[in-house]
């Protein structure tokens, strides 16, 4: 029989021989080939360096240039897929967040161009130029008539239709020399009557007539002069009244009532004798004393009544008081125009240029008006003072009346004629003078 013997690691054998144990066999891991890379010149560089006799020879230690290196996770193919889907990600939301802003861009671009054309179409039909003399007119340095001698008059008149283009064969309501100190940059607003009686020479019948039917065209050019009635005006006051005029604008009542509206409105302090305010019937106009807001409308009623309907009141000095308020309403546009929420409307703007574009003719062009902004930017609008001759009418406002009442004893129609008699104006002229060396 067979010898039974123990193993040491505790499992019987017999004779020696080892008993069979099912264990699983480890399995062989299988390593992919390694890749051959060629060997860089700089590794050549280093086993053949002289500093290997102090390290030992690294031709003998093993390399990892040639050593196996894992397989990548992701092919070529894969890493330039994944870029290409990030690049498109990050230009999507690029897109995303300059798209809004292009289109606001491009919109806001539309509006200005239509806007620009609009405002410089109008300027254009105003002051009488093209886009090539508008383009010239910025680096212009122009000087203006009367500049060096230290005074500018413009003459601003008001007619009575509601458009412009009639060849000046409209009567002229507002009559108002605007006068700058170019020196100490100060103006003031002198009211010519407009029953003022005048020779008008080359005028039909006598020649005598109410100055604001000089501008009808009726009457003479002369040379030096606009060549249309504003000119027979400007020489009247020139020569009569002993008032230069370098300028002239003239509106309609419609350009008032529309260039109020575009700035938004204005705000006057009625100041009237009687306490109730005013009352035009013939206008549809009512205001209380104190501080009043004014649309277009209103304020175009404003400069129209004069008192002389049934049952009128506040307007004891009748046509005097109508051109006290008319450059009361000249100072409020241009307090309102000046103002910041204003300027900085481009709406505003170009509405306001809507509004003169075909109501108003003025012999200023484009390189006057910049010049003349220069000038009178240094103007405190609340400084401008506000004149009108005294008459007999208005006595108790102005003090000694240089004017009074006076009736054609032919068509018996009442005018206004100097106190010292027709066609004296000495008082006339030296009014004006006073002005201009206090101003």
């Amino acid at each position: 029989m067979s010898k039974m013997h123990k193993n040491p690691n505790g499992a019987k054998t017999i004779d020696g021989f080892k008993p069979y144990i099912n264990k699983p066999r480890p399995q062989k891991t299988v390593q992919p080939p390694p890749i051959q890379r060629p060997m860089p010149e700089t590794s050549k560089s280093i086993v053949d360096s002289p500093l290997n006799k102090y390290r030992g020879s690294l031709s003998n230690q093993p390399s990892l240039l040639n050593s196996a290196l894992p397989i990548p996770r992701y092919s070529q193919s894969d890493y330039q897929s994944s870029a290409k889907t990030k690049k498109h990600k990050k230009w999507s939301t690029r897109r995303k967040i300059l798209t809004p802003i292009l289109t606001t861009l491009i919109i806001f671009l539309a509006i200005g161009i239509w806007l620009g054309s609009s405002i410089v179409g109008n300027l254009d039909k105003v002051f009488h130029g093209n886009i090539f003399s508008d383009a010239s007119s910025i680096f212009n340095n122009t000087t203006l008539r009367g500049q060096n001698q230290g005074r500018i008059n413009i003459l601003l008149a008001g007619d009575s239709v509601d458009q412009i283009g009639h060849g000046g064969a409209a009567l002229a309501d507002t009559i108002i020399v605007f006068s700058i100190n170019t020196h100490k940059h100060t103006a003031f607003m002198l009211s010519i009557p407009r029953d003022l009686w005048v020779y008008i020479p080359g005028f039909p019948g006598s020649g005598y007539q109410k100055i604001n039917a000089a501008n009808d065209g009726m009457g003479t050019n002369f040379p030096g002069y606009p060549q249309n009635g504003m000119g027979q005006l400007e020489h009247i006051l020139k020569t009569d009244l002993g008032i230069p005029i370098d300028y002239y604008s003239v509106s309609d009542y419609g350009a008032l009532r529309d260039v109020v509206n575009a700035v938004g409105g204005i705000t006057v302090n009625i100041q009237s004798p009687d306490p109730r305010g005013l009352y035009d019937p013939y206008t549809n106009l009512k205001l209380p004393n104190g501080i009043a807001y004014l649309n277009g409308q209103e304020a175009l009623n404003l400069a129209r009544a004069r008192g002389d309907g049934p049952g009128s009141y506040g307007f004891p000095s009748s046509d005097f008081d109508r051109t006290a308020h008319q450059r009361l309403i000249i100072s409020a546009i241009a307090a309102k125009a000046k103002t910041l929420g204003f300027l900085s409307n481009p709406i505003k703007i170009s509405n306001l240029f809507n509004a003169i574009g075909d109501n108003v003719q003025t012999d200023l062009n484009l390189s006057d008006i910049l010049a003349l902004v220069k000038i009178s930017k240094g103007i405190n609008l609340n400084n401008i003072k506000s004149y009108a001759f005294c008459s007999t009418l208005n006595s108790t406002n102005c003090g000694t009346p240089i004017l009074t009442d006076y009736t054609n004893p032919g068509s018996g129609e009442e005018a206004l004629i100097p106190v010292a008699g027709i066609n004296n104006y000495t008082a006339l002229q030296a009014y004006y003078q006073q002005l201009i060396k206090n101003n």
